[in-house]
């Protein structure tokens, strides 16, 4: 009975890699945005509750790009080698207007007050 059940349900734990390629910070015209590459298979829904959930970030939109590995051909002296790099999917995440500053050197509240509480 619970077999079926579990087989209905889709569950993602935190040990999905995503990794963030590039921040941009709000301005007074643009939300702060975030480039992270994630897994092929993850959906835009996924990477949404991903960060929302587990970080806690006020996130807006998600627009996701596929993009295929590169192919290389490597020459040897009796014949050449092939490889691909792995496929990736880019997600670029907006996030809400609360959210100013997406961390590239930010500083976190509780940090500051346990080291002025240690001073």
């Amino acid at each position: 009975m619970l077999a079926k059940i579990a087989n209905g349900f889709r569950m993602w734990m935190p040990n999905m890699p995503i990794m963030m390629t590039s921040a941009r910070n709000a301005t007074a015209t643009h939300p702060a945005r975030a480039t992270f590459r994630v897994l092929p298979r993850m959906t835009k829904h996924e990477i949404k509750e991903y960060l929302t959930k587990i970080y806690n970030l006020p996130v807006r939109k998600v627009n996701t790009m596929n993009y295929l590995g590169k192919r290389k051909n490597v020459t040897g002296s009796k014949k050449i080698i092939r490889y691909k790099y792995k496929d990736f999917k880019k997600a670029v995440v907006t996030f809400d207007r609360s959210l100013a500053d997406v961390g590239m050197g930010m500083r976190i509240p509780e940090l500051d007050e346990d080291q002025l509480s240690e001073a």
